[in-house]
């Protein structure tokens, strides 16, 4: 055997570091923010330059800002004299679907006042149909019991006017608690909501508010006193 000098072992090469390069990103900011500052600059010294028609601008938005308050204005005002005009008649109401009658209410609370009047009723409503604050301060619950044949339908007794005393006052904090309905209620229920200040609305006396102009709060008796001061106290 011929013999051969061992191998030479290569040198292991070290992984050169990587020169620290700057945040490109950074550097696209800055860019964007001398270019953001030179733009403003310059639209600054056009107008200096011009000021006359910045004058103008400012007149033109002012004048223009002042045409939609008077136009919102006028529609508010219009919206107001079309709910204090509501009327409706008990025929009408008898003609209408529960749903329908629930809304027919609130916007009643609404032409006396209640700004806020909403229609709450569906499932899961827990005995308010419609709820609303007077300009009394005083909250309102309404559940609304329509009746297709009017007097001739069914009567509202007892067990209904119990699940919305049950609800009224200690789940919805109501201070006045309602019942309304275009048929009739019954003796014992009547007696019920004397007992438990529970108010009620049979069809005379929706009648009376539904065609006339006078509020709910002055058909009734026995109401809380107001929460604060009212013109219509």
């Amino acid at each position: 055997m011929s013999w051969r000098p061992p191998a030479r072992r290569r040198p292991t090469r070290r992984p050169r570091r990587r020169r620290h390069q700057p945040d490109a990103p950074i550097a696209v900011l800055a860019v964007v923010a001398v270019a953001a500052v030179g733009l403003l600059v310059t639209v600054v010294n056009w107008l200096l330059a011009h000021w006359w028609l910045l004058l103008v601008m400012i007149l033109f938005t002012a004048l223009a800002t002042l045409g939609w308050w008077q136009q919102r204005r006028q529609r508010m005002q219009w919206e107001q004299a079309q709910a204090r005009a509501l009327r409706y008649g008990l025929a009408q109401l008898d003609a209408l679907a529960h749903r329908q009658f629930e809304y027919a209410v609130r916007d009643l609370m609404k032409r006396d006042g209640c700004t806020d009047a909403v229609q709450v009723g569906g499932q899961g409503d827990l005995g308010a149909d419609v709820k609303a604050t007077d300009p009394q301060g005083r909250r309102w619950v309404i559940q609304c019991k329509h009746r297709r044949q009017g007097e001739r339908g069914a009567a509202v007794g007892t067990p209904e006017l119990q699940v919305l005393n049950g609800t009224g006052r200690p789940v919805h904090e109501a201070d006045i608690v309602v019942m309304v309905t275009n048929g009739r209620i019954t003796q014992p229920g009547r007696a019920f909501a004397r007992q438990q200040r529970l108010h009620l609305v049979d069809r005379q006396v929706l009648g009376s508010w539904a065609a006339g102009s006078r509020p709910l709060w002055e058909l009734l008796s026995a109401l809380p006193p107001p929460r604060k001061p009212s013109d219509l106290s």
